[in-house]
């Protein structure tokens, strides 16, 4: 592998995660130049872990450096003698070259390096690929070192640690060089899974994936990101054959045997495939490509792996599967592992193996949370399934649907189900299509397709209540009951609720049982009703006595839903709880509800870095949900809108596109308000009626209390007087009937400073206005912080707290001046001491810059940071 990088970004050649490895560079340059005191340094990593990128920016930004003298180890089968030291010679000519044109042995070349450095007013020689060294280069390397102190000069040896084994003369010879001031060792690690995402961020790419795929190695890092396709790119699949290459036959054959084995390959499965495989064994190990793991090897990096397997002709890859699957079928210890088999089976081309253990490995994976792998062993079931009966089938796309369902592949989960459905019709299966009907209501609500999912939960109704009664009618009961739930029909949606609850108590039905509560209770605690919270509690309780896994997820979900609408904060504890035990069970859409929620109380409480870095998860994670990102977009754009942040149309614009077609109060409620507050925000009132208008009176309709509050105050804001219609609740109600003061007591009690001071905006009352002055400017309000400035300047005030300088308005992230100059840093690796050293300020200074830095980009972490700064094209000059 020829190429070795340390993760360079597209847009400016930024080493990740290197500033450290730079920094003792330097300062061991520093060292060997300033004492007149040669040091050595010896950089190991692994092949393209980025040492030679690494080096080359270190002796590009060199200073006080008269020559840099560089020399290269070939991955010849007979290595050149003295390479690395013949390329040196050419650059310094003179003795030097003579020596080595004319033969010369180590020791007699060792001492003309050393006076050809001391020739020089300083000199940086760098021994590159050691691991591919002749023994008179090593030897060179041994008198150097000895000598290190008497040299001055920087000398740099790299070498692969994953190609050496035990007996490699250069292992000996690191054995041999002690650590001491001058001589001094460093290692390139792989990039962490941040520097991954910061690379693959600007892409698009999955940095998850990519990082399972890498291992974090640069190398293979920026090739795949530099592809234009999915396969794998041409540079590392030359790179892993020339390595492979270089393996004996015997080794070739463990290494092609290694390569079917997922995850790993265990010394009894080795012995099943291939013969003789002890000595091999140990070449594959000494040659890198291979690692040892608990209980056998397995490959470094799964790039390799894919590489070597997809060299493998059709008929071998085939015949070492079936070995697989017939050695994993009765393993010397231990149960069988289901996915193994099903994946050997497929692979071998077996059908009746397929569906044997693929569905078994389905309903495995659900029972311990790893539903989307379910999902993917019932698809590899259903390949092999054209010749199952109707019914079967249908059973397997009816497992399919569900975990496809609570993995956020809503279209994959409607797709199946429709099948199914089809299946059922078509063997005169009434109830199993009625139930199906009913599932299927559920999915097309999920995606957005809310009509069509009224008229399949209808359909169901009418199909089972041709039927005697039973568990599959209570279904379908609650169905629609749920369907006027998440229309906020308070009425329907309890009478519905009791139709289902009644029948399904007396069939015993604990699914329906736990369904129909949630959705009576959730109806109720939007409508401000303490009973609700104890339906709910029943609910959960049940479901998790039950293990009914969907249902828990649903309750933190509508908590959540509750929670944030009538702002009962005190609930608050609950969230967190609900992100945990859905990420634990699996239930990936439904965390991200529950995040999006969580997003939405912070953003109540003023902690907006919170809520944004929640929503922004939300955004890169969700898939098809289209309320789940209308829920994240609008918290986005709110934050971005109330801290005066560029880029708020665009989140807010993509929010009132997701509305197309749909209308649920739940919505379209967020994202009027947060159209309205930005367009108040910026000076553009007149606009506020038009967004909110029809929302408000929905909202009056349905005794959306809290809602009609909310946007009736928006709408008094912008300078509508009007009679407001439906009930309004506290504190609203206050602060629509003028008692501005009693309405941010009422705010400040539930802790919502913003709205608490936003509550005094149209006070005439200097202290009241100077207060939510304080407030805004506290919390980073710059817009609603010059609103309330100038009414005061308009009562004479003059003596005003100061704003943000012009140049941080200017700034399109709005940094300010040093901010700018820190986030530089940032995108260069560089940590809070380096950039502390560099811009003579103290760390804890540099923490608080990071800090705001984070929270005007609205992302969470340093490497989100880079790669926000890279997506905005943000660079010191701006």
């Amino acid at each position: 592998m020829g190429v070795e990088t340390a993760g360079e970004t597209a847009s400016g050649g930024v080493l990740l995660e290197r500033s450290d490895h730079l920094s003792a560079l330097r300062e061991a340059l520093a060292a060997a130049l300033g004492g007149r005191r040669g040091v050595l340094v010896l950089l190991g990593g692994e092949a393209g872990g980025g040492k030679t990128t690494l080096l080359r920016r270190f002796c590009a930004d060199r200073e006080s450096v008269e020559r840099v003298l560089w020399g290269s180890c070939d991955p010849l089968f007979t290595p050149r003698p003295l390479g690395p030291f013949i390329d040196i010679a050419v650059e310094t000519g003179g003795e030097l070259r003579d020596l080595v044109m004319a033969g010369a042995k180590p020791y007699q070349i060792a001492p003309a390096v050393i006076r050809a450095c001391q020739a020089s007013r300083g000199t940086i020689i760098v021994l590159d690929d050691l691991h591919w060294a002749d023994e008179a280069t090593l030897d060179v390397l041994s008198l150097l070192g000895r000598r290190i102190e008497a040299i001055p000069a920087l000398l740099v040896a790299t070498y692969r640690d994953d190609e050496l084994d035990r007996i490699h003369p250069l292992r000996r010879l690191l054995g041999e060089l002690r650590s001491t001031t001058s001589i001094r060792r460093l290692t390139a690690q792989p990039l962490s899974r941040a520097g991954v995402a910061a690379l693959a961020a600007p892409h698009g790419l999955d940095a998850d994936a990519l990082y399972a795929a890498t291992a974090g190695n640069p190398f293979f890092v920026t090739e795949v990101i530099a592809a234009p396709s999915a396969d794998i790119p041409s540079t590392v699949r030359d790179a892993v054959m020339a390595r492979a290459a270089r393996l004996s036959g015997a080794a070739t054959t463990v290494i092609e045997a290694v390569s079917v084995a997922l995850p790993q390959a265990e010394l009894w499965l080795l012995d099943a495939l291939v013969t003789d495989v002890a000595g091999a064994l140990e070449k594959c190990l000494n040659s890198g490509m291979l690692e040892a793991v608990p209980g056998g090897v397995a490959f470094r990096h799964e790039l390799a792996r894919m590489a070597i397997e997809e060299s493998l002709s059709p008929r071998r890859r085939i015949a070492l599967h079936r070995r697989a699957l017939q050695a994993l079928a009765a393993p010397p210890a231990g149960s069988v592992d289901l996915a193994r088999l099903a994946y050997h089976a497929e692979a071998a081309d077996d059908s009746e193996a397929v569906l044997q253990f693929a569905p078994a490995a389905a309903r495995h994976a659900a029972s311990i949370g790893a539903h989307r792998e379910s999902a993917a062993q019932y698809a590899r079931a259903l390949r092999f399934g054209s010749d199952l009966s109707a019914d079967a089938r249908a059973a397997l796309l009816e497992g399919r649907s569900y975990e496809c369902y609570l993995t956020d592949q809503t279209e994959a989960a409607i797709g199946a189900l429709e099948q199914a459905i089809e299946c059922w019709r078509v063997s005169g299966e009434v109830l199993r299509e009625g139930a199906a009907l009913s599932q299927l209501s559920r999915r097309l609500w999920c995606g957005g397709r809310s009509a069509e999912a009224a008229k399949a939960g209808q359909e169901a109704v009418r199909l089972l209540e041709g039927q005697p009664p039973g568990r599959e009618l209570a279904l379908a009961y609650s169905n629609i009951c749920q369907l006027y739930m998440n229309d906020e029909r308070f009425d329907e949606t309890v009478s519905w609720g009791m139709r289902a609850l009644d029948l399904a108590e007396s069939h015993g039905d604990t699914a329906v049982i736990v369904h129909s509560l949630n959705n009576i209770g959730t109806i109720q605690l939007l409508a401000g009703m303490p009973d609700g919270r104890e339906k709910l509690e029943r609910s959960l309780a049940l479901a998790e006595r039950d293990g009914l896994e969907e249902h828990v997820g649903r309750f933190f979900i509508h908590l959540g839903w509750a929670m944030t609408r009538t702002r009962a904060y005190e609930l608050q504890p609950w969230l967190d709880r609900g992100v945990k035990a859905c990420g634990e069970l699996g239930l990936e859409g439904w965390e991200l509800y529950v995040l999006a929620y969580r997003a939405r109380l912070n953003v109540d409480l003023g902690h907006w870095n919170d809520a944004a870095a929640d929503a922004a998860h939300v955004l890169r994670s969700a898939r098809s949900l289209p309320l789940l990102r209308l829920l994240a977009l609008s918290v986005i754009g709110l934050v971005r809108a109330r801290r005066g942040d560029p880029q708020q149309s665009p989140p807010l614009d993509e929010a009132l596109a997701l509305l197309e077609g749909q209308d649920e109060l739940q919505y379209h409620a967020p994202v009027a308000a947060a159209r309205a507050e930005a367009a108040w925000l910026n000076g553009r009132g007149p606009a506020v009626d038009g967004i909110t208008r029809d929302v408000l009176k929905a909202a009056g309709d349905r005794r959306a209390s809290w809602v009609v509050g909310e946007l009736a105050w928006l709408r008094r804001l912008a300078g509508i007087d009007e009679t407001v219609p439906g009930v309004v609740i506290e504190p609203y109600s206050l602060q629509l009937a003028g008692d501005a003061s009693a309405a941010a007591a009422g705010w400040s009690r539930l802790g919502c400073s913003y709205d608490a001071a936003l509550a005094l905006v149209e006070s005439n009352d200097e202290p009241s206005l100077r207060h939510a002055l304080a407030e805004f400017q506290r919390l980073g309000a710059r817009p609603a912080a010059g609103i309330v400035a100038r009414r005061l300047r308009e009562h004479g005030v003059r003596d005003l707290p100061r704003g943000p300088r012009a140049e941080t308005k200017q700034h399109p992230a709005g940094l300010t001046r040093r901010e700018a100059e820190v986030l530089a840093h940032v995108q260069q690796g560089a940590s809070n001491a380096e950039i502390a050293a560099r811009l003579y300020l103290s760390e804890k200074t540099v923490h608080h810059h990071v800090s705001a830095i984070l929270r005007k980009l609205g992302v969470g972490s340093r490497g989100q940071a880079v790669s926000e700064a890279t997506r905005r094209g943000l660079t010191a000059a701006n």
